[in-house]
């Protein structure tokens, strides 16, 4: 079996087992409390048979003993009567939905999104508050859970997103102002509970004793307090309220060009991958999987190779593509950096200087940027240094981080060193940034990792110990699954999903023609 399939299969197993957030048993409860769970939710919520793009499904998954499934929260993006939409749902099979550090990093990340792409966000709330023997990941700092409310702030008064929110369950203390911060609230009879504080805390702050429901029920909160807009009998009645909202909501349409299928089919995909991910593979028939009819118009390939460039589409929707080409590129006679052969996967001056210019005309021409990840890093020794590789890479990162057409990222094997950044890393703020199971993200890989460290010694029977747990550790580290538990990259989709996916994305980052820089851009009038 190739490595591809390997991981495939066991990346299934774990978003099997994730997706079952809590077990069995908690489902069991919170249909006996008349209610549906959080994956049952945006089922009812979303566009049937239509795209649903989870994110941060594997965040937490190596923490807490295996408590954490998913940070007790869903983060994702669907559709609603056709529309792009973000979606935030506490999962309340998961400790009662309670709010542990990670929950808070992905309900940031699920804003963001909404705030740059311009696209409604719905909250499902269901959530028993901050998960207390961890509160301090979770309420100070600058991205703690303060951060939430911030971020509703921005979306209400300055961009104008909209923001609907449906209390569903629990919605205690500081946690409150996440619908009462959004523009209209929806709660369920019996259900929904909303309020600064339960009627325990209501009993030792102040002596009264009162009852849930009429502390801040749904009859509470629509008739007397008028907090809360809109007032459903069940959770499916409620999830039928939200849909017909956000289908009203005005929206300028901008249908894509008639798309084409791709030349290959996406189950070649598992064959076009190498076992060993040090090995050379054919990046184009890669690109023909995912493309409309496979076609590239490549712009300069026969100067710097080792990059490619070019545009294409991708269900009718234009793309200016960069991909790293594995493999050794022979070298022009009497040209290049000393007309030698080069390796694919590296960064050269020449390959930097070709795609800083082919963004900058992608930014002035205004079609989005899709990076193919599969780099080693940027050259090294004397040739590199004397040829300027490093005013280079430099004018490189800096075309990519200051475009401000729509950024999306696919890993499609290895994502190294300052390669890494320039294709498009997390830290510059892409839209999208996805990986395929192969993906492999660090500063190095752990051979030269070893090298670096241990130099000549690195064969010395005394350091073998050490080597070899160096090995274990960067193996572990480099996986994709590592980087996707830790919020690196937005989600892990599988080879046959990705054009499905990236076209999704594709039209979820057209919603909003402004600048696409960092979390969000104000607009120049309140």
């Amino acid at each position: 079996m190739s490595r591809l399939k390997t991981l495939t299969a066991e990346y299934r197993e774990l978003t099997a087992r994730l997706e079952q957030g809590g077990g069995p048993d908690k489902v069991r409860r919170q249909h006996e409390q008349g209610k549906l769970t959080a994956r049952e939710r945006i089922e009812a919520l979303l566009d049937q048979g239509a795209t649903w793009f989870e994110i941060g499904l594997l965040v937490a998954s190596d923490q807490y003993d295996g408590q954490a499934p998913g940070a007790g929260v869903i983060t994702g993006m669907g559709r609603i009567a056709g529309r792009p939409v973000v979606v935030v749902a506490n999962d309340a099979t998961v400790k009662a939905g309670s709010w542990w550090p990670e929950t808070i990093k992905k309900m940031l990340r699920a804003q963001e999104i909404a705030m740059r792409q311009r696209i409604p966000i719905v909250y499902l709330v269901d959530s028993a508050g901050v998960n207390l023997p961890y509160q301090g990941g979770v309420f100070p700092g600058q991205y703690g859970a303060a951060r939430i409310f911030y971020y509703n702030s921005i979306m209400r008064h300055y961009l104008r997103v909209p923001q609907i929110a449906a209390v569903m369950g629990p919605c205690i203390a500081g946690g409150a102002y996440l619908p009462a911060l959004s523009d209209v609230i929806f709660m369920v009879e019996g259900t929904s509970f909303m309020g600064l504080g339960g009627p325990n805390l209501v009993k030792g702050a102040t002596g009264q004793t009162v009852d849930a429901e009429s502390l801040g029920g749904a009859a509470t909160h629509t008739a007397v307090s008028a907090v809360a807009h809109y007032r459903a009998k069940d959770d499916r009645e409620c999830l039928t309220h939200i849909r017909e909202y956000v289908a009203r909501l005005p929206r300028t349409l901008r249908p894509p060009a008639p798309g084409g299928k791709p030349k290959r089919g996406p189950k070649e995909l598992y064959d076009l991958l190498p076992s060993d991910h040090r090995m050379s593979y054919d990046v184009r028939a890669v690109l023909e999987c995912l493309l409309d009819a496979g076609k590239l118009d490549e712009f300069q390939p026969d100067r710097a190779p080792e990059m490619i460039c070019g545009h294409g589409a991708i269900e009718g929707r234009t793309v200016a593509l960069i991909a790293n080409s594995r493999g050794v590129i022979k070298g022009r006679k009497g040209g290049g950096e000393t007309g030698a052969p080069k390796i694919g996967g590296i960064i050269y001056t020449e390959s930097a200087e070709k795609v800083a210019y082919f963004i900058e005309n992608a930014d002035r021409e205004r079609i989005p940027l899709l990076f193919v990840q599969d780099v080693s890093g940027f050259m090294v020794g004397t040739d590199a240094e004397h040829s300027g590789i490093i005013r280079a890479g430099a004018r490189f990162v800096e075309a990519m981080a200051t475009a401000t057409v729509p950024k999306l990222v696919l890993t499609v094997n290895h994502a190294s060193g300052a390669g890494y950044y320039a294709m498009a890393g997390q830290g510059f703020d892409p839209d999208f940034i996805v990986s395929w199971p192969t993906g492999r993200m660090g500063v190095m890989e752990g051979e030269s990792a070893i090298q670096a460290v241990f130099g000549n010694d690195a064969a010395k029977p005394e350091n073998a110990p050490a080597v070899d747990a160096m090995r274990v550790d960067y193996e572990h580290q480099l996986d994709a699954r590592f980087a996707a538990a830790r919020g690196f990259v937005d989600a892990v989709v599988l080879p046959e999903e990705t054009r499905e996916t990236l076209a999704f994305l594709l039209e979820t980052t057209g919603e909003f023609t402004g600048p696409h820089l960092g979390a969000f851009v104000l607009s120049s009038q309140p």
